[in-house]
């Protein structure tokens, strides 16, 4: 089980700690009502260890990309082969292209990709590009036409940070939004025309460190994210922040986690119609199953004054056996119509992955009252679904569990290059 992490993007931990809980998987039958589908399974050649948040297109399209995998070559961190993909699949799962990463021009895009109206991609990649700011280059920002033709945009260098590992966003001009999460972090845009400008860097202690997630924009330009340490302690340590940065470039820490709140804000924040906003932690909580507590989901008010109050909506392995989930996912979470939110856990569900369970899809209401939608089994539906879901406008839900599928996908052993699923709650 994982506590503090010194660096998230280390996809490594995360493929070891899976490929061992997956030695001495059981496989229990499965009971779930919703109706569960595997899209795609990964084979290596066509991708490996999906971890990026999916996006759809109006023709019910999947984009998304895999930290492993592909046809490119070059100084990547790899388990299987290549230096990772981006893909797009259509509604039947079926793959319509793959660009494979080589190094040079990126190297494990691990957040997914955000799409604008004309249907280019934009993405970032933890590692690649400029080799003299760290042995495997310290990561790209790439665009992707229609037909995954890339050109990379930026090339970090240190400076101007180290290891994007975020989500990247949009605002109505075109302009591109992100985070590096080494070390302390910074918040950076990038225009229309590929110049990046480093809008804050974190000072790793009160305003928090390692905003590995990303931010999201409100229309009068405010970005909301949060550090995943920091806040009561120095970088590395610390329960995390919630953030605002304002159209001067001046930040604002509206929470601090404290543990029971939750710990290691590890999501996407996601805005509601009334300007609450919601996320995830990885750790903290009440449950006292886990070392530092087993994940949580929370909601962060506004109030009259300025100030904003945090609730906590949901603390995981609240159930026997963590059936109702552990380690929350990255996100952002999904919201329906009436208020619903929609989201992962990396672990729980059952016994199977070492007696750890091997995630679930959850649903919480506007009141905080989770049912779990699904729970992974270990096999062909895949292991460990860390990255969230994105929801159609009929309520179908569309994910990546990271590991399984195909288990003569060798990441690490035999345990699977992960799968894209579809579930109807």
């Amino acid at each position: 089980m994982r506590s503090n992490k010194s660096f998230s993007a280390a996809k490594s931990i995360f493929v070891i700690f899976v490929t061992l809980l997956l030695a001495s998987v059981v496989v229990p039958a499965q009971t779930q009502a919703a109706k569960f589908k595997v899209l795609h399974t990964f084979h290596g050649k066509d991708g490996a260890i999906p971890f990026g948040l999916l996006v759809r297109d109006g023709a019910g399209n999947l984009y998304g990309t895999t930290a492993d995998g592909g046809s490119g070559s070059g100084l990547c961190i790899s388990f299987v082969q290549g230096c990772g993909t981006a893909f797009k699949l259509n509604q039947f799962g079926e793959e319509l292209w793959v660009h494979s990463f080589n190094f040079t021009n990126g190297a494990e895009p691990l957040a997914g990709m955000v799409r604008d109206r004309a249907g280019d991609l934009y993405g970032t990649t933890v590692s690649g590009g400029n080799t003299k700011c760290y042995q495997y280059g310290c990561g790209t920002l790439f665009k992707l036409d229609a037909g995954g033709k890339e050109k990379v945009l930026h090339e970090f260098r240190g400076s101007d940070g180290e290891f994007p590992e975020a989500l990247l966003t949009r605002d109505a001009a075109g302009n591109l939004y992100g985070t590096t999460y080494l070390t302390p972090g910074n918040i950076f845009k990038v225009d229309p025309a590929g110049k990046l400008t480093v809008l804050y860097t974190f000072t790793g202690y009160a305003d928090g460190c390692n905003p590995s997630p990303g931010v999201i924009v409100d229309a009068a330009g405010n970005l909301y994210g949060v550090a995943t340490t920091g806040g009561s302690a120095y970088c590395g340590y610390g329960d995390g922040v919630i953030f605002e940065l304002g159209t001067a470039n001046n930040l604002t820490v509206l929470h601090t986690f404290a543990g029971a709140d939750g710990s290691q804000p590890d999501s996407v924040l996601l805005f509601d119609k009334s300007g609450n906003l919601y996320g995830t932690t990885y750790s903290g909580g009440t449950s006292d199953v886990c070392e530092a507590g087993c994940g949580a989901v929370f909601k962060l008010a506004p109030n009259a004054n300025g100030t904003w109050t945090e609730s906590v909506l949901h603390s995981f392995c609240s159930e026997e056996g963590c059936a109702d989930g552990w380690y929350a996912g990255r996100g952002p979470l999904a919201m329906d119509a009436t208020g619903n939110l929609y989201g992962t856990t990396e672990e729980g569900g059952t016994n199977g992955c070492g007696g750890y369970g091997c995630g679930v899809v959850y649903k919480l209401d506007p009141s905080g009252q989770e049912t779990v939608l699904y729970k992974f089994m270990g096999g062909k539906d895949g292991v460990g679904p860390e990255q969230g879901v994105v929801i159609d406008k009929g309520g179908n839900l569309y994910g990546v569990a990271g590991n399984g599928g195909d288990s003569s996908c060798p990441v690490n052993g035999a345990h699977g290059c992960g799968v894209v699923f579809k579930l109807t709650p």
